[in-house]
């Protein structure tokens, strides 16, 4: 579908609501243990805060195996049936959690459960928000792009603020089938719906170009300089999502969920409020301020060491993470192609998906070493490296447009 052959839509938000709250679904899953697991492992478990992390991070280690297939597969036979697979993946994650809560008594079997659930979550994670995101650019049109990408952060962040928050009240719940065997009841059950829903749906054609569909491994070369400025920014990311729960219980501080909460909810509001500046200002330019907010959240988090300064550190993290997907993404998908876009968008988020999974037992390792301090401070320092990645496309981009 190339955009001069867009169908024109007056009101594309309508045509995104449906497919979108597929996602919402999914990341609702992805939220609820956040703040669960590390404290299962560590607290539950008595096993170090690197298995910690790495319980929490494995997720996206699969997401990434995944990326390849979810991208041709949606290229090659459309968005639904990927979507349907990826929700059922997801449900079945929350099969595997049910039994890692059942089974705390035998530690083994219970880690064993644990992360098999978070491989099954993290393929059900790389199926079902791709295809939503590429069934929803075929309803609305490419000229909609960044509009599609904006809700889908808007619902994956989203539903992680409100899953961790319902996570952590689910896990105070007593009784055998309390705590993390009720956060995997209700993560079976939420996909299930989400499947039930989108066979409903109708189905998209498969839109090809003139040129063959490229390999995998050229997709990922065509989107390696966007993705690599991505993967600095996520490892914020991944110390907000793998340490920010160990922090607080470090400290003795309650209201862990209340700061991922924090970060999930001023995502979204930056993200409703500005998205449309990466259209009106340009993705790189975008994409650098937003990396610079994000620095400081991370560097707020490692100097400030008391509750409201994490509550702030994170926030403001939140704020700038906002918009580095989507305004380094529509760049990035524009490098490949109308026939590759799926690839294109699953090579692109690889890089998120390989920080965030790479960053959790690293970042855990440094907790180990130096402490929460240096965590912060690095993971700002990596940040900070991202914004300049981007200044660097920037000035390449524009000594090409200067040369034409």
């Amino acid at each position: 579908m190339d955009q001069e052959h867009d169908p024109v839509i007056e009101s594309p938000t309508r045509r995104i609501l449906p497919v979108v709250l597929l996602n919402l679904l999914v990341y609702l899953d992805i939220g609820m243990p956040m703040a669960v697991i590390p404290v299962f492992v560590h607290g539950g478990m008595h096993l170090n805060v690197i298995l910690a992390g790495f319980a929490v991070s494995l997720q996206y280690f699969a997401t990434f195996a995944s990326r390849a297939s979810a991208g041709h597969r949606i290229d090659s036979g459309g968005p639904k049936p990927v979507a349907l697979d990826g929700l059922l993946l997801c449900a079945f994650s929350g099969v595997l959690l049910t039994g890692a809560g059942l089974a705390k008594g035998n530690a083994a079997l219970a880690l064993l459960l644990l992360l098999a659930s978070r491989l099954a979550l993290g393929w059900s994670e790389s199926w079902a928000s791709t295809a939503a995101i590429m069934w929803n650019i075929r309803r609305v049109g490419v000229r909609n792009t960044a509009q599609v990408i904006s809700w889908n952060g808007i619902t994956s962040y989203g539903g992680i603020a409100l899953g961790a928050t319902i996570g952590e009240m689910l896990s105070h719940v007593p009784g055998p089938l309390g705590g993390l065997t009720l956060v995997g009841l209700l993560s079976l059950l939420l996909p299930l719906g989400g499947w039930c829903l989108a066979r409903s749906y109708p189905a998209v054609e498969t839109m090809r170009g003139t040129a063959p569909l490229m390999p995998f491994r050229k997709v990922f070369m065509r989107v390696l300089p966007h993705g690599s400025a991505l993967a600095c920014g996520s490892v914020g990311f991944g110390a907000i999502s793998s340490c920010l729960s160990l922090y607080f219980a470090a400290h003795g501080w309650s209201g862990a969920a209340r700061a991922l909460f924090a970060f999930g909810v001023v995502f979204v509001i930056v993200r409703f409020m500005f998205a449309r500046q990466i259209v009106r200002l340009g993705g790189l330019n975008v994409a650098m301020a937003s990396l610079l907010i994000e620095g400081l959240g991370l560097f707020v988090l490692a100097v400030l060491p008391t509750p409201a300064g994490a509550m702030l550190g994170a926030a403001l993290t939140g704020a700038g993470f906002s918009l580095v997907f989507p305004a380094l993404g529509v760049l990035a998908v524009e490098r490949a192609g109308p026939e590759n876009r799926g690839a294109a968008l699953g090579a692109f988020s690889v890089f998120l998906d390989l920080a965030i999974g790479i960053s959790g037992p690293l970042l855990g390792l440094i907790i180990h070493l130096s402490g929460y301090a240096a965590l912060f401070l690095f993971s700002a320092a990596v940040t900070l490296i991202g914004a300049a990645l981007g200044a660097m496309l920037g000035r390449k981009r524009s000594a090409a447009s200067g040369s034409r």
